[in-house]
């Protein structure tokens, strides 16, 4: 799918039906032909539409003296996928790359992503104030600062969504509970990888050797910056929440399992009593108290074996061992 947009003069942005100077060209999911398109017409590099299209590109920034375009690809999270499964204890958040491609020659700019996300979306209906299609490096700006922000709204999530699990876990521990819990200590992972990835990238672009920077962008950047940093500090935090409390869990589940063994060991010795006393009097020897009315009875053995076994279960509950 590809969509082109421009900013007129009121600062309203629209949809164009093609490309033309001072716009901005949303590539989402190209087939074979919109890929030849946008490398025969528009003039993107080949190697910029194959690094924008793998998903496992990590967060940088390049720079092609030749043609002069400027290629910057930074992870977004999603969350889109997820939301549509049915099995909620397999909530999941990921990142996903997403591709922005600066051409002043022809005062354009590309920006390519492997799925629809809500970055875009956002860009693309006007929910992002001062945005202007002619401005590249501040529609940059404002597309990192969107990410950043999204980033925050899924953590908040995550964290929302931890506490209720662990609340279930506190009442009943169950599975399906410990898998979201596995679930979202995994999205935490992927949002610092990425985090940390974007810093890198962002720092480059502050350092204004591979994009120009304005001053009117600059307060922009540092807004960018400051969310960037607080999404890492925000991700650190709950992940070793996240990770504290897994491990407190395995603790107690541990600890609950040997309670159970112990018990059950308790319970086996226990009843292995009875069959000790009645094995002696099921052997084929002469016994010492055989003849004896009241010995010779099912009622002595039987006696002795209860006997036997409380003063067992007494020694054991002593010891602690018997709750």
């Amino acid at each position: 799918m590809i969509e082109c947009y421009k900013t007129d003069l009121d600062g309203v942005t629209e949809r164009i039906d093609a490309p033309e100077a001072g716009c901005w060209i949303n590539v989402v999911a190209p087939t074979a032909d919109e890929r030849r398109w946008l490398e025969d017409e528009v003039g993107v590099l080949p190697e910029f539409v194959r690094s924008a299209l793998d998903e496992e590109e990590t967060s940088h920034i390049d720079f092609d003296e030749d043609v002069n375009q400027t290629f910057v690809i930074v992870d977004y999270p999603s969350a889109e996928d997820v939301e549509e499964m049915r099995d909620p204890s397999m909530l999941q958040y990921t990142t996903l790359p997403l591709s922005v491609v600066l051409i002043p020659e022809k005062d354009l700019l590309v920006t390519i992503s492997l799925y629809e996300n809500l970055v875009i979306e956002d860009l693309a209906h006007g929910r992002v104030r001062q945005l202007n299609t002619r401005l590249r490096t501040r529609f940059l700006l404002l597309l990192l600062l969107r990410v950043s922000q999204r980033y925050l709204i899924y953590l908040r999530r995550i964290d929302r969504l931890s506490n209720k699990t662990e609340a279930k876990l506190y009442a009943a521990m169950r599975n399906e509970e410990l898998i979201q819990m596995l679930s979202l200590e995994k999205s935490l992972v992927y949002f610092s990888t990425s985090l940390k990835s974007d810093e890198v990238t962002l720092n480059k672009i502050m350092h204004g050797r591979v994009i120009q920077l304005y001053e009117d962008d600059q307060e922009l950047l540092e807004d960018v910056l400051i969310e960037i940093r607080q999404a890492i500090e925000m991700c650190s935090i709950y992940s070793n929440t996240l990770s504290g409390t897994m491990d407190t869990f395995a603790s107690l589940i541990s600890n609950n399992l040997n309670i159970v063994m112990k018990v059950l060991t308790v319970i086996t010795i226990v009843m292995a009593i009875p069959n000790i006393i009645f094995g002696f009097y099921g052997m084929n020897v002469d016994l010492p108290i055989e003849g004896v009315p009241f010995f010779d009875s099912w009622v002595f053995p039987t006696l002795v074996a209860l006997v036997a076994c409380l003063v067992a279960a007494w020694i054991f509950k002593k010891k602690g061992m018997w709750h």
